[in-house]
Formats: C-alpha cells, sequence, structure tokens
C-alpha cells in the first residue's frame, strides 16, 4: 500500500485522537460516582425490603392489638352485664346468687388477663412502628444521598461528553486528509491492538516498544518514501517522521 508522507503523518493525529476518546470513555465508564450509585441503590433496595417487612410486622401487631381489645371489651360487657343484675337485687337464689358472684369475678380476672395482653401487644407495636419510621429514615435518607450522587454524575457525563464530541468533531477533519485505504487498514488494525498507527522514532516503534533489527531499518531506509510500513513486531502501521533516526 502506498500513500503521501503527509497522510501518513496525519494518522499520528488521529492515533492521538482516538486515544484521547478512548481515554474519555473508559473515565466515564469508571467514574466513582458509578460505583457509588451502585452500592448505595443495593442499600436502598435492603432498606426498601427491611421497611416492608417491618410494616408488615406492624400491621400484624395493629391487628392483633384490635383483635386484643375487641376480647377485651366483650368480657367487660358481659360482666357489666352480669354486674348489673347482681346490683338490681332480680337474683334472689343463693346458688344462683354465688354462681353469678363467681361468674363476675372469673371475667374480671379474665379481663385484666385480656388487657396485660393488649399491653404486651401495644408495646411490641410500638417498638415495630418505631422501627419503621427509622428504617424509612434511612432508607430516604439513602435515596436523597443517592440523588446528590447522580446529580454529580449527570454534570461528569455532560462534561465528558462536550469534550468527546469536540474531539470527534477534530477527528473528523483530519480523517478528511487520509485515503480511504489508507484509513480502513488503520480503523481495522486500531479495532484488533487498540493503535492502529505508531511513530518510528529512533529506531523503536512507539507502538509495541520494540527496537528495530538493524536489517529492518536498513529496509525501512530503502522503502519509497510513500510506501506504509508496518512493524514486524506488533504489525501496527509505522509512520516515519524527522525523529525516526533513518
Amino acid at each position: 500500500m502506498k500513500a503521501a508522507p503527509a497522510a501518513q503523518k496525519r494518522l499520528l493525529d488521529l492515533a492521538e485522537l482516538d486515544s484521547v476518546i478512548d481515554r474519555l470513555a473508559h473515565r466515564r465508564r469508571t467514574l466513582p460516582e458509578l460505583a457509588e450509585i451502585d452500592e448505595i441503590s443495593a442499600r436502598v433496595a435492603r432498606l426498601a425490603t427491611q421497611v416492608i417487612s417491618a410494616e408488615t410486622e406492624a400491621g400484624d401487631l395493629a391487628r392483633e392489638q384490635s383483635k386484643a381489645e375487641a376480647d377485651v371489651d366483650s368480657v367487660r360487657i358481659r360482666a357489666e352485664r352480669d354486674q348489673k343484675r347482681l346490683d338490681s337485687g332480680q337474683v334472689s337464689s343463693p346458688k344462683d346468687l354465688a354462681s353469678l358472684q363467681s361468674e363476675i369475678a372469673s371475667l374480671n380476672r379474665r379481663q385484666g388477663d385480656l388487657e396485660e395482653v393488649v399491653l404486651e401487644i401495644m408495646e411490641r407495636r410500638e417498638s415495630a412502628d418505631a422501627q419503621v419510621t427509622k428504617t424509612v429514615a434511612e432508607r430516604d435518607g439513602l435515596a436523597a444521598a443517592r440523588g446528590v450522587s447522580e446529580d454529580r454524575r449527570d454534570a461528569a457525563f455532560a462534561e465528558i461528553d462536550k469534550e468527546s464530541a469536540e474531539v470527534r468533531g477534530k477527528r473528523a477533519e483530519v480523517v478528511t486528509d487520509i485515503p480511504a485505504d489508507l484509513l480502513a487498514l488503520y480503523e481495522k488494525l486500531r479495532d484488533q491492538f487498540g493503535v492502529g498507527a505508531a511513530m518510528l522514532q529512533g529506531g523503536r516503534c512507539l507502538g509495541c516498544r520494540t527496537s528495530l533489527s538493524i536489517a529492518e531499518i536498513n529496509r525501512i531506509k530503502a522503502a519509497s518514501h510513500d510506501e506504509v510500513i508496518r512493524c514486524e513486531e506488533c504489525r501496527r502501521i509505522l509512520v516515519r517522521t524527522a525523529e525516526s533516526g533513518l
């Protein structure tokens, strides 16, 4: 393949711009905010699960408390009804009177037991409600922190994308100075090796950092200025300049 020396030298400008584009893309992929957002999101997800669990427990305890309070009311109503019968003097038989008094005493004990159950449930529910409040606050706090990180990420993205667009604009200008066949070879090598062209400097390929043999240097010296040279070691395009030492 042959190409004008000036066109070959433009490959070095293209390679430099592509290197900048690659660095920007790498920077975009590895922004610290991305890992931070992922870590916070994982914590928010765990807390969201904990909130559901805590709310479920609090809801179960609320229903349990309502049932226990209903049981207390039922027993209290029965006790009050029996007490009214006792106070009204309607029960005259000593046996029935003793039975009624025993039932009232039993209902009062049952009411006391149930009220203790209600108090115990209320304490557990208070603790569960406090856990819900705490977990929701922690989840919401982390969600807010994630929002701050997302804003920083978006600002960094905007800055990187702006710089990348500027570099790509310069690249488009450089590409117009390179023949299609030479550009196609460069792009193919870039896909394979990450860098498609490198300078030959002081008898050394700056692409693979390999010093060329005397025989290879002599071969390059003998080649015409418009011949496209490839590094025997890494196969990248070797661009000859005043610094090549030829």
